[in-house]
Parts: structure tokens; sequence; C-alpha cells
């Protein structure tokens, strides 16, 4: 086969296009293929590990809470009920004559140990002095008592300054 200059050059301009194109498909694209793999598994994997170390906070947070908790049970005087510990501290704060009524109730917690104890209550005719170191003590009682839900509204329009209350206090109990 003869080939003229021209001709020979071409074809070995196209050999060596061929010989390019098949390193590159065979060598340089799996091993792109591969690192942008690679660094694809590495975000999602530095994702996942983010969001572990997010819940092991978490869980240690909540760990340090259920000790606390335990402890605060520990602590609560022999016979303690949620009634009486809120009827002595309105008797403390001066208002417990302002209590209308004071209803307990009782529930037991699914697949739990502890039983949920709460106590509804209407206080009548005070003021936010009075109430404010009322709940104040509740919250930042150490026996582990919350409000779950509180109500406030304004006594008539001739006695100014008064609010009636409506609260739901609640505790767990063993």
């Amino acid at each position: 086969m003869k080939l003229n200059r021209r001709e020979k050059y071409a074809v070995i301009a196209a050999g060596f296009f061929i010989c390019l194109f098949i390193v590159m498909k065979l060598l340089v694209f799996p091993f792109m293929e591969k690192k942008e793999r690679l660094e694809k598994s590495l975000q999602a994997k530095t994702k996942m590990l983010t969001e572990m170390l997010v819940l092991q906070s978490e869980y240690n947070d909540l760990k340090k809470n259920a000790e606390l908790s335990k402890i605060r049970f520990a602590q609560r005087p022999p016979g303690f009920t949620l009634f009486s510990f809120l009827d002595r501290l309105a008797g403390e704060v001066g208002i417990k004559q302002n209590i209308s009524y004071m209803k307990p109730s009782k529930s037991d917690q699914k697949d739990s140990q502890f039983k949920l104890s709460a106590v509804e209550m209407k206080i009548q005719g005070i003021n936010m002095k009075q109430l404010t170191p009322y709940l104040y003590m509740i919250e930042t009682s150490k026996n582990s008592v919350f409000i779950r839900r509180i109500s406030i509204t304004k006594k008539g329009e001739g006695e100014e300054g008064f609010i009636d209350v409506v609260l739901q206090v609640e505790t767990y109990e063993a």
C-alpha cells in the first residue's frame, strides 16, 4: 500500500487519536468516576458521622437528665404528694384563701414504671405580685414539679389588677 506523505500523517494522527481514546476510555475515565464516587461516599459518611455525634450528644443529655430525675425522686420527702405540696406552697405565699378548687388526678404511663400525678387548680382574685412567687416556687422546686398549662384571665372591669388563674401542675411518681 502506497500512501503519500500527507496520507501517512493522516493515518498516524488517526491511529494516535484512536489509541488516546482507548487509553482515556479504559484508564482515565474509570479512575475519575471512581474518584467521584469515593468523594460522594466520603461526603455521605461525613454527614452520617455528624448526625451520629449530634444524636450522641442528645443521648448524653437525656441520660444526665434521667440521672438527675432519679436523684430528685430519691431526695423527695417520704409520702410526697403533689396536692399537699401545692397546698403548702400556697400557704407560704399567702394565696391559700384564694384557691377555689384543686382537682388531683393520677394516670399510668404506658411502658413506664411511673405514674403521672396532676393537680388542676383555680386561684381567684389575686394579682401578679402574688402569683409570680408561687409559680417560681413551683418551677424551681427540687421535687421535679412542672406547670403543664396555665390560663390567666383578667377579673371584671371594676377590680383593677386582679386576675383568675387556672393551673395544671404535674409530676411523676414511682
